[in-house]
């Protein structure tokens, strides 16, 4: 088990029906988006071409830090404001989006660039299925 999961299943009052494994998926995709994504952005900037990678690199630094704060977010429970978990949800859904369909387009010149777009896609989705559930 987790320690995502873990920390779940321990928290002292009820979650009020969240689904706890979408939930324990969409932290752990941000935060692994969130490394994946700070990775990409300083390997862009140890490539010859960097000038040609500016905007990956933005796109890279605001998703890993929409990725890590979301994750934080997720990570509280304590006067839970389904608004807010709602438009932080979606924030990194959009993000997250951004910075893939970015990075795929270096993705053939760059294999960095491949691994964030898939990280920022497995994001995307993990989002999208917590959201859902949230309804």
């Amino acid at each position: 088990m987790s320690h995502i999961k873990s920390m779940l299943e321990t928290y002292p009052k009820d979650l009020g029906g969240i689904d706890k494994q979408k939930l324990t998926d969409c932290i752990a995709a941000c935060f692994e988006c969130a490394q994946t994504c700070t990775a990409c952005g300083d390997a862009c900037l140890s490539e010859d071409m960097v000038a040609e990678l500016t905007k990956c690199i933005r796109t890279n630094l605001d998703c890993a830090d929409i990725c890590a704060t979301t994750g934080k977010i997720l990570s509280r429970h304590t006067g839970y404001d389904a608004n807010v978990t709602r438009a932080v949800l979606e924030a990194c859904r959009v993000v997250c989006k951004a910075c893939a369909d970015e990075c795929e387009s270096h993705a053939q010149m760059h294999e960095h660039c491949r691994v964030c777009a898939e990280a920022c896609r497995r994001c995307e989705q993990a989002c999208a299925e917590l959201l859902g559930a949230l309804g």
